[in-house]
């Protein structure tokens, strides 16, 4: 009989960075055993010696998967990262490279919001500053400048799941909610919409960011924004680095024009602990800098690894690629009683003709077959009735048809 093109128990996972171990107890319980887990993240020969014979690979942001980096991974046919952005992969590399990309865009998206939430009421009671003359031995107790939230107008730019849910928490400790989103989004709750981010800056008293890495979206919030928004109001940042002039924030910061920033996101962030941070926020007391932890709780984490590993385990088995940042969706049925393989090819006319030429000269009949396509890679599925005979070169035939990247047979 026919066997799978790489059996699961010789399939090999590696995951860098420490991700949360209970996407490797997901993995194991679905039978794969061959898991290798890295603390770090490799970098150079160590990062191409760890994927020439890796078949899964899990990340988080710091591992970089650049096309070179990809072209040493000959096995490699699928990837995770184990976090919400992807930017850390050549997804349009691995795409041509038959090699889909998973990410987690939603499982921590209540730890941002918690976050954002709880530096908008340390910086309205002006905690920083007092924390920092408490350390220095200073006995500062007075309620000049100190606020409650409750009341006060918090404006959301960006009304996704992140920010949507910091408006519902928002709103449940008094505060009124604004929010502008180029798309039109539900208000849930009583968040009333804007019709530009203009307005939004001008009636809120505090501003939370919630905006992806755009063209559109760099240094979204510029000097002359900034000078828009209302005197003493605060920034949260816990988006993209990308979306704030550090330089004009920081003037406003020490003229007193805003009263406060909580900032955890950087356009140039540390690879790793032994780099410093440098920004021009550094030393201003009312200021909350944090490096890149919004989504960085143990809950969150555990959420993340258990999402990913489920995609890629889905993606192994069964060959559905929901979910993936670089490959067209295909959403397939578990089925009995049939061979399932799957084929990548460039998007070039005749390989589907040919797929089928292949199977119909050795009078296999089809049960059910699956086709998507971009601009750029065509994505197949076929299931075949029964259980194929070796001898009969279907592998070998499928990878000679003209356009193949990969095919794989799953079960």
């Amino acid at each position: 009989m026919t066997r799978l093109s790489v059996p699961r128990d010789r399939i090999r996972v590696v995951l860098t960075e420490s991700i949360h171990p209970g996407a490797v107890q997901a993995l194991s319980d679905a039978g794969y055993h061959n898991i290798e887990t890295i603390k770090g993240a490799p970098t150079g020969s160590a990062l191409r010696k760890v994927l020439a014979d890796t078949h899964i690979l899990g990340i988080r942001s710091q591992t970089k998967i650049s096309a070179d980096v990809l072209a040493a991974a000959p096995r490699l046919f699928c990837i995770g990262c184990f976090c919400i952005g992807t930017n850390q992969v050549d997804v349009d590399a691995a795409k041509r490279q038959g090699i889909p990309v998973f990410n987690a865009p939603y499982s921590n998206t209540r730890s941002v919001a918690e976050l954002a939430l709880g530096e908008i009421v340390m910086l309205f009671r002006r905690i920083p500053e007092k924390s920092t003359l408490a350390h220095a031995g200073i006995w500062r107790k007075t309620a000049r400048g100190a606020h409650e939230v409750r009341g006060r107008t918090l404006g959301i730019v960006g009304y996704g799941h992140i920010g949507s849910q910091l408006s519902v928490l928002a709103e449940a400790i008094g505060m009124r909610v604004l929010y502008f989103d180029i798309v039109d989004k539900l208000a849930l709750g009583n968040a009333v919409p804007v019709r530009s981010l203009n307005k939004l800056l001008a009636e809120a008293d505090a501003v939370s960011l919630h905006i992806p890495d755009t063209p559109a979206t760099r240094k979204m919030i510029g000097a002359a924004e900034i000078a828009r928004m209302r005197p003493g109001a605060i920034l949260i940042n816990a988006a993209r680095g990308s979306v704030v002039d550090l330089e004009a924030l920081a003037e406003a910061l020490r003229d007193g024009r805003l009263g406060g920033a909580a900032i955890d996101v950087f356009p140039q962030e540390p690879a790793d602990g032994e780099e410093r941070l440098q920004t021009p926020l550094q030393g201003l007391t009312n200021v909350i800098l944090t490096p890149h932890v919004g989504g960085s709780t143990e809950e969150a984490q555990a959420a993340i690894g258990a999402a990913v590993a489920d995609k890629l385990v889905t993606y192994s088995d069964n060959g559905s690629t929901v979910g993936a940042v670089n490959f067209v969706e295909v959403a397939l049925p578990v089925q009995q009683g049939v061979t399932r393989f799957l084929h990548i090819h460039r998007n070039v006319p005749g390989v589907l003709m040919r797929i089928n030429g292949v199977l119909s000269s050795r009078n296999l009949n089809i049960a059910a077959q699956y086709l998507r396509t971009d601009a750029d890679v065509g994505y197949m599925v076929s299931d075949v009735d029964g259980q194929l005979a070796e001898g009969q070169g279907i592998r070998r035939a499928l990878e000679a048809i003209d356009g193949t990247i990969r095919s794989r047979f799953l079960y």
